[in-house]
């Protein structure tokens, strides 16, 4: 029995350059979510291509209800909605998942890349694990490998593939947009983005195999916010201290913990962000 599991991010579809493309209720994303359906449906479809026997999608943006289950294989079991233990990447802890794909990722805060970011879309300018620069996919990455699973598969903008090299440089990368600047891409058209991921989620299943869990842990986790008081505001969760105006900094043992802080941060920061100053 081979299991894939595909967390699936929307700033890194087919089609989306526009913050109003990713945000839920505006007109731009109930026309972008067909497309950021297609290219996980397109996962999908090659996964079982590839000889996979089961699929689960974890919708893992936003409010975490954007695809459009309907046109999903039938195949395939999508897990919508919030909260989830482990957010972007939740059902890797069960043990039974061979392999992951990364569809719809992004650039992180501070790169290069269409809507780039790490978590929170403007508060973080920087996040970084061990002194390396860290996007929502290379956090994830380090988490999934807690629990023997390989990333086999990233799609997203071209500047997301090349981050890809550094965390997953097995996995097969697909790219559906090459990034001009933060708010604008030249797009493949829907069909041929679905024709290219499908093909290659086919080859990245023989990549699906677990393996003995690394833990590297400790890990030290260092964010930089851009304005002084969320710095503030982020210590009160145990176990963050700030090492600059507007920095701070944690220790966890495991990535598990280190994901889990992670979230605590960006919630409590998020929460500090006021509508005029930020």
């Amino acid at each position: 029995m081979v299991k894939i599991l595909i967390s699936a991010d929307m700033e890194g579809a087919t089609g989306v350059t526009w913050p109003a493309d990713v945000q839920p209720g505006a007109p731009e994303w109930e026309r972008c979510r067909s497309m950021f359906t297609s290219d996980v449906n397109a996962a999908v479809l090659g996964f079982f291509d590839g000889g996979a026997d089961e699929v689960l999608v974890n919708e893992a943006h936003s409010t975490m209800r954007n695809l459009l289950l309907e046109q999903l294989d039938d195949r395939a079991q999508m897990l919508t909605g919030r909260h989830k233990s482990l957010s972007m990447v939740e059902g890797v802890q069960h043990g039974d998942v061979d392999g992951i794909a990364f569809v719809g990722y992004h650039g992180g805060a501070g790169m290069e890349g269409v809507l780039a970011h790490t978590y929170l879309a403007n508060s973080i300018t920087g996040v970084w694990v061990d002194g390396e620069r860290a996007s929502e996919g290379l956090l994830n990455a380090r988490v999934v490998a807690e629990y023997g699973v390989p990333v086999v598969l990233v799609t997203g903008d071209d500047v997301t593939c090349e981050d890809a090299l550094g965390y997953a440089p097995e996995a097969l990368k697909v790219a559906v947009k090459d990034h001009v600047s933060r708010y604008a891409a030249v797009c493949r058209t829907p069909a041929r983005t679905a024709a290219d991921i499908r093909a290659a989620a086919e080859e990245a299943a023989r990549l699906a195999v677990r393996h003995e869990p690394h833990r590297a842990g400790p890990f030290t986790v260092a964010l930089e916010f851009d304005a002084e008081h969320l710095a503030m505001s982020a210590t009160v969760v145990p176990g963050v201290e700030q090492t600059g105006e507007r920095k701070v900094a944690y220790t966890s043992a495991t990535m598990y913990e280190g994901i889990r802080t992670f979230k605590a941060v960006t919630t409590i920061v998020s929460a500090a962000v006021e509508e005029n100053y930020g």
